[in-house]
This record gives structure tokens, sequence and C-alpha cells, in this order.
């Protein structure tokens, strides 16, 4: 009988193509399991079952984990107290907690039906298993350098499509395939490998077409230019299907890094254009300094101004076509400022021109309230770029002194007059927080300044932040649309607890 089971084992092996000792595994754990039904029914016994690789011979036992006295049993049928196992098992040795003790079992008998139906569904299971692993780990050994691979549509399930490549079957989820590009069975693909995983009982990879990553590494298989280090790709961003950008950079200055990506008329970036179903995309060249970076991320569109704003991270840019930057339902615009990282706003040069009014109007109110002077002064102090009451204050003196229309003594009596109407703001900010919920001062985002504004207009407690509509804050706040949707989502959130 021993020669039996190294016969079922060879079979085995051949026909699943795996390994004996996965087989003589699979075979160990039927036996067990034969054991375990015939023997104990109704309990939880561990059963242990080896066969000799070489003569066939089995070792079946029961065995028993050792746990601390005082711990009892929690799973009866596989533990044993250690003073019990020392007491009746002393002859397998010491028993300390977590040793085993086993009692021997006779040999299993590998004929008959009950053997075949118990035997059957578990080495099937344990091959399965075993074949899924050796297929995944021969795939990820040939594709080890690869990110992208190719394959036939074996079928559709649910929407997503399953994709054969070589023995494997990997799934394109229907989430990651590019809109309107209707893909069916038979058809070939390319794809990013997402992910692997390895404890699913289903397809175990799973592929992407409209991550960036997927163009990325689509561009590196057209232009050799980047795997020799002469070019690198700094970002990628997509509307899948629609539209992409991807900014590289020249490590030899020798070199046209978009004139590289595109190609001889075109013929790089229309290979790739063609994979992604005619997704138009554009080569951006990348720079360290923003303000270039975000000009080349709008283009086609020609920059006449724009204006950088540290403080919040933002850019002003005017275009001589205010459509073209910021593309078809806000494409190029929105891609553009994933890319770079800025928020961009695009103004044509009316907007732009009447927002510097309106800015420039604003500033001459501030200073004629402040300095207590007529707008003709004030008008002059901005064009001389002194714009705010805190630069009247505390600029050099003589930036003030530079102003031929002013004398020394004007010049002095403003000064004065500036660190006054400080001291004063200073002081009526400082009443106006002393009224407002301290839970608002303590908000993500939330600053001194941006407390006083609210304040001022009547916001003092959460639910009022909370009551108002992200363009009422804006209005009042003068801040971004990120940040005032965040405000107020934050507001919010305590009406749910």
């Amino acid at each position: 009988m021993s020669r039996d089971l190294l016969d079922i084992v060879e079979v085995l092996a051949h026909e699943k193509n795996v390994g004996k000792e996965v087989v003589l595994h699979a075979l160990e754990s039927a036996l067990a399991s034969a054991v375990k039904k015939s023997e104990f029914p109704g309990e939880d016994a561990d059963i242990v079952v080896r066969v000799d690789p070489v003569t066939g011979k089995q070792f079946v036992c029961r065995q028993w984990k050792v746990v601390p006295d005082d711990q009892g049993l929690q799973e009866p049928d596989r533990e044993i107290l250690q003073w019990e196992a020392k007491e009746d098992y002393s002859d397998q040795g010491e028993m300390n907690v977590g040793d085993y003790v086993r009692q021997e079992l006779p040999v299993v008998s590998v004929t008959g039906r009950r053997f075949a139906t118990d035997a059957k569904q578990v080495i099937l299971q344990k091959l399965r298993e075993a074949e899924r692993s050796q297929i995944l780990n021969d795939f990820l050994a040939q594709n080890q350098d690869k990110k992208i691979v190719s394959g036939q549509i074996k079928r559709m399930d649910r929407g997503d499509a399953i994709v054969e490549i070589g023995r494997l079957d990997a799934r394109l989820l229907k989430s990651e395939m590019i809109p309107r590009q209707n893909l069916r069975p038979g058809d070939r693909v390319k794809a990013y490998v997402m992910k692997v995983d390895e404890m699913s009982r289903q397809q175990q990879v799973v592929l992407s077409r409209i991550c960036p990553e997927f163009l990325i590494e689509l561009v590196r298989t057209e232009v050799p230019e980047i795997d020799e280090g002469l070019l690198e790709v700094k970002g990628c961003e997509r509307i899948p299907g629609v539209r992409a950008k991807i900014a590289v950079y020249a490590k030899d200055k020798r070199i046209d890094p978009i004139g590289a990506c595109v190609g001889i008329k075109g013929s790089r970036i229309q290979a790739v254009t063609k994979e992604l179903n005619g997704e138009r995309i554009d080569i951006v060249l990348w720079s360290d300094q923003p303000a270039e970076y975000v000009i080349g991320a709008l283009a086609p569109a020609s920059i006449k101004s724009i204006v950088v704003h540290e403080d919040s991270h933002r850019m002003e840019v005017v275009a001589e076509d205010g459509g073209k930057a910021i593309g078809i339902d806000g494409d190029n615009v929105k891609l553009a400022s994933r890319l770079t990282g800025w928020d961009i706003q695009v103004l044509t040069e009316q907007a732009a021109d009447e927002k510097r009014r309106a800015e420039q109007t604003e500033l001459v109110q501030d200073l004629v309230c402040h300095l207590d002077v007529d707008e003709n002064v004030a008008e002059l102090l901005i064009e001389y770029g002194i714009e705010t009451i805190e630069e009247v204050a505390y600029v050099p003196e003589e930036e003030l002194l530079s102003i031929e229309e002013l004398d020394e003594e004007t010049i002095k009596e403003l000064r004065s007059r500036a660190r006054t109407a400080l001291l004063t703001v200073a002081l009526e900010r400082e009443e106006i927080l002393k009224t407002i919920d301290p839970q608002i001062l303590g908000l993500e985002g939330m600053d001194n300044d941006l407390a006083t504004k609210l304040g001022k207009n009547g916001i003092k407690t959460l639910d009022d932040l909370a009551d108002l509509a992200t363009d009422e804050l804006i209005d009042i706040a003068k801040i971004d649309e990120d940040k005032a949707m965040k405000l107020i989502t934050i507001a919010r959130a305590h009406w749910n607890k």
C-alpha cells in the first residue's frame, strides 16, 4: 500500500505540473482529514499525517498543545494542561508550554469509497492553491522588471475584463478601463500591474489602464532616452480617455525633452495616444521655478502675465485666450493645477483689469480710512509701492522721503497716524477674539486674522460657521474655495456627534 501512495503522488504531480512535495503535502492533509472524520466524528481533533517520500510509509498521530495550568483549555480538543501532560506523557520529554504531546494512531487505508470521497476534495483544493501559487510565481519571475503586461481578454465578468497573460488570468477592473473604450473578448490589451494579491482566491493580479503610471510606462517604452538616464519624468496627471499632461526634464542639456518625447513627425507620442484610445497628451517642460512650470503646464495657451500668491499657494494667470487656457470642461487648467501642485486661476485681460481696479479701490479706501487722508494722497502712496498701513508705519523712512510730493513733516504725521491705526486695529481685534467661541479658534486652518474677519460679520460660534454657504464664507474671509469648504465641513462635523 505504501507504493500506491507514491504512485498517486507521481501521477498528480505530473498532471498538475507541480512539485512532488506539494502533492505529498496535499495527500497528507487528505489523509489527516479522513482520519479525523472516521475516528473522531464531532471532535476538532488535531491530526497529523506524515508520508515518507522514499518508502511511502505513514506516520499518523493525534496531538495536543501544552498550555499553562492557569490559562485553562481554550480549545479542549486540541490542548492539554501542563500538569496533565507531565503526569501522563512524561516519556515524551519535559512538556514545556508550547510543546506537543502525541498519540500514535493506525495508518490510514487508501482504498475504498470512504477515503476516495473524503480525500478527493481536500487534495484538489490543495493542488488548486499550489497550482495558482506556482502560476503567480512564474508570472512574477517573468515580469519582475516589467510594469506593463500584454494579454488577451478571455471573458467579461460583471463588467471587469479577465485578461489571459500566459497561464495566468488577471483582472482589469471596470473602474480601471478607459471610459468609452469598448473592450470585448478576444481583444489584446496592455495594462499596468496595479496590485498583486497573493491571498486572493480569484484573479490575483489586478490591472489598470487609467492610472498615471500606465502613461509614464508607455512613454518610457517609446522614449529610450528615459531608460538611458538622459531624460527624467517628473510628474503625470490624466483625465483618462480625454487628456493628459506629463512633465519631463532633460539631464543632458543638449537634448530637447519635448522633441524627444514627441518623436519625428509625432511618431512616438502618437503610438502612446493610439494605445490610450485617442487620449490627448501634452508634454510639459519641468522647471524648478514655479511660475515657469505653470506657464509650461498651461500650454498651448499663451500667457501674458502671472501673479504668484505664495501664502495661499495660488497663481493668477492672464491668458490671451482664456478659453484655451481653461480647456474644454476646464480640463487644461485642472490638469495643470494637479501637475504643478498650484491652485491656478485663469483670468481674461478684462477680468484681470477689473480685479486690479477693485483691489486698488480697496487699498485706497483702507489708507483713506486709517490715515485720514484724501484719495489723492492714498493713490500717490500706492503708486510708489506703499500699499498698506503697515508699510506706511514701518518701511525705511528714506522710501517715503523719495516721494517728492510729500514733505518730511507730512511723512512724520502719516507714520504717526499709521502706528496709531495699527494699535487701534490690534485692540479691536483682541476685543473681537474675546467674543468668539474657542472651538472656532481651534479649528485646523484658522488664524487670528481669519477669526477676526468672521467675528466682524457676526460669525462667532461653530453653528454660525456651519450655517454658511461656501460662497458666503469666500466673500467674508477672502479665502479660496478649497479652504472655505474644508472649514465649513469641519464646523459641521460636530452636528453628527
